[in-house]
């Protein structure tokens, strides 16, 4: 009352004088006719644009107004429109500060948006976010998480730049090394892509982002650029060139999504483009075949020259020194060998075991043995403790497996594939513990 006599300058006002406007509609029961209304649906059930917006597909919204809003958005379109507003909703977490407190004013932790893109760039921001934002959780925002993204497009920027930069040879070959790499990055897209496509179909957005990330960082330019890039100085052929062209373009194409205006302009930047072929038209990359094998054994090849890397840093052995690799067990070819060359720095692969007075180093992968020739000796007692505690690794990891395996509602209720998958990891262990006992016994 006394609220309402200061308002109206009025010290006569009485209750009885006071009354609820009888006009005015609740915040709820007027927003649950938000799809209908906007289109002028409830005074003019049949006009042209409720017709053909009505109803929409996809509703974006958080869960903490579930019901409050969408149940009863639900509800009206079935009440005047005999059909819901939307078939879908996905719910979104909430933005958090870094200590998982709610966004507000009063406790000043709400970041100026339009600061953070000016400072990191608008699509940065958004995939900062976009890689710690699993499917309706809550985000715990921290600005590292832009910087994250800054650094992804940086790394998108400078892949184009290489490329950009090789000159080409027109009469040039292209070379075995190239050509192989090519194959695997092509086949290895296309499984990528089939992922992206799951994970777009169930509104798993960060998850498909997370694939694309490591696609392109990690498998497009730590490995494809790194085997196919021409040697310093040298020349690119004109073969290699234009298909490394044409899967940057794939790529740019499952980032444009997350990435649009970066990808856009790298995408003009490639060749001159009307607004007609402007990537945001562009057609999505259509699924193929793949050769899931030989996917397989690129993967094992990547882990061989990470050995080869690691025990570079073990014994300090600069990259520019080129080694020798012994296959000690197994006279299977190795796959990629042409690759594991170029990458691990090797001069040869010998097929044979090294003579018994070499110093060196061993390692291991699937059920390929490796030995590497040192200029300096080895402590033996050293690589004897290193052979032990990789030993009790695999026969924990072999126990921990079979005991899925004991398992009967695992192996009831599994895919016939994971329990093909588990198998094979049962029987590639036991393999890999065979060996590494014979290395004990002969040290």
């Amino acid at each position: 009352l006394k609220k309402a006599q200061k308002a109206t300058n009025d010290e006569k006002l009485t209750l009885a004088d006071l009354y609820q406007d009888e006009d005015v509609l609740d915040t709820w029961f007027s927003s649950w006719l938000w799809p209908i209304s906007v289109f002028d649906g409830i005074r003019n059930p049949n006009n042209k644009e409720i017709e053909y917006y009505y109803p929409t597909q996809d509703l974006v919204t958080g869960p903490d107004i579930l019901f409050f809003w969408v149940a009863r958005m639900i509800m009206s379109g079935y009440e005047y429109r005999q059909q819901p507003p939307f078939s879908k909703v996905y719910l979104t977490g909430l933005v958090r500060d870094k200590k998982g407190r709610k966004m507000s004013k009063q406790l000043g932790n709400s970041p100026d948006a339009l600061k953070l893109i000016e400072e990191y760039g608008a699509d940065a921001v958004r995939v900062g976010l976009m890689l710690s934002s699993a499917a309706g959780n809550d985000l715990l925002f921290d600005e590292s998480l832009c910087q994250q993204g800054k650094n992804f497009a940086n790394k998108i920027w400078n892949a184009y730049r290489l490329i950009e930069g090789w000159e080409i040879d027109e009469k040039k070959a292209a070379s075995p090394v190239a050509l192989e790499a090519l194959q695997w990055y092509e086949n290895h897209f296309q499984k990528t892509l089939a992922w992206v496509d799951e994970n777009f179909d169930k509104y798993r957005i960060s998850d498909a982002l997370m694939s694309i990330y490591k696609l392109v960082w990690d498998d497009f330019c730590s490995w494809l650029l790194e085997l196919v890039k021409p040697a310093y100085g040298d020349p690119i052929d004109r073969e290699t060139y234009d298909k490394i062209i044409a899967l940057f373009e794939s790529n740019l194409r499952l980032l444009h999504p997350f990435m649009p205006f970066l990808t856009e302009e790298i995408w003009h930047f490639i060749a001159p483009r009307t607004k007609e072929e402007a990537l945001t038209v562009s057609e999505w990359p259509k699924p193929k075949a793949i050769d899931p094998k030989l996917v397989e054994t690129f993967a094992l090849a990547q882990e061989v020259v990470v050995g080869i890397r690691n025990f570079r840093k073990e014994k300090n052995l600069s990259f520019k020194e080129e080694i020798q690799l012994f296959v000690t067990k197994s006279k299977a070819p190795l796959p990629y060998e042409a690759s594991i060359e170029k990458l691990g720095g090797i001069s040869s692969v010998v097929y044979d075991s090294p003579s018994e007075d070499s110093f060196g180093g061993s390692f291991r992968v699937g059920t390929f043995e490796f030995f590497i020739p040192t200029k300096s000796s080895e402590d033996p007692e050293a690589e004897r403790q290193k052979l032990n505690e990789e030993l009790k690794y695999m026969k924990g990891f072999l126990a921990s497996v079979e005991k899925k395996l004991a398992n009967e509602k695992f192996v009831a209720n599994a895919p016939e594939q994971v329990i093909a998958n588990e198998r094979k990891k049962v029987a590639d262990a036991k393999e890999k513990i065979e060996l590494l006992e014979k290395s004990l016994s002969s040290h």
